[in-house]
């Protein structure tokens, strides 16, 4: 598994490249604050409920959630189900509204 900071994740949002985000929180944090990313919460990945990245199992992958940790089990778990090219997103959605969205 690879990271990225928020920083050069919100340079490529900017630059305009084709990027596959996916946010592992609840359904009322993506709510409150996301970053554009597929809602699939971390029980669903625990589970393998997964349909709606299955596509994306050879395309790099950004996974985030508030502070990077529960997008790390996440990264860890669909690894295991066949997903070659996924991003950690570092310090989650706490570092992006301190850092990015000020």
């Amino acid at each position: 598994m690879q990271t990225i900071s928020v920083e050069a994740l919100k340079e490529k949002i900017d630059s305009g490249e084709k990027i596959n985000l996916v946010d592992v929180r609840e359904p009322h944090e993506h709510a409150d604050f996301n970053i554009g990313g597929i809602l699939l919460p971390l029980g669903q990945v625990q589970t393998l409920n997964i349909d709606a990245i299955e596509d994306l199992k050879n395309e790099e992958v950004y996974i985030y959630c508030r502070s990077g940790n529960r997008s790390g089990q996440a990264c860890m778990m669909l690894e295991t189900a066949g997903f070659s090219k996924l991003i950690n997103v570092s310090g989650g959605m706490l570092a992006w509204q301190n850092r990015i969205a000020k």
